[in-house]
């Protein structure tokens, strides 16, 4: 079993940039995936980061450029930074881990952060 808890949430204006910390109850080094989530008020969740244990990294085409997605496996902690906030960026950020055992992926996921950007 594999624990999230995310923090770096809260109240930012539009402009401004923050760092969202993932940070896991057992080591990160056997994570096959890391990444984050976000949930905006009436909307379904959509993944927007992701980055692989061979430290490669996707993005969301909505976000690219404006988010960093990083983890330090020394800390057991993945990172999200987001800069250049925009209030429709206000959302319910879930980070989630992968991880495979004998074959069999699985899934976990943290409590959530909200973030909110005022205009």
């Amino acid at each position: 079993q594999v624990q999230l808890v995310e923090s770096g949430g809260g109240l930012v204006q539009s402009g401004g940039s923050l760092r969202l910390s993932c940070t896991a109850t057992r080591s990160i080094f056997s994570m096959y995936a890391m990444g984050w989530y976000l949930q905006a008020p009436g909307n379904e969740r959509e993944v927007v980061a992701v980055v692989i244990s061979d430290e490669s990294t996707n993005y969301a085409v909505s976000v690219k450029g404006r988010l960093t997605i990083s983890r330090d496996n020394a800390k057991n902690t993945m990172y999200l930074q987001i800069n250049s906030l925009k209030p429709e960026a206000t959302a319910i950020y879930y980070c989630y881990a992968e991880l495979v055992l004998l074959g069999v992926v699985g899934r976990y996921w943290g409590q959530g952060t909200q973030v909110t950007v005022s205009s």
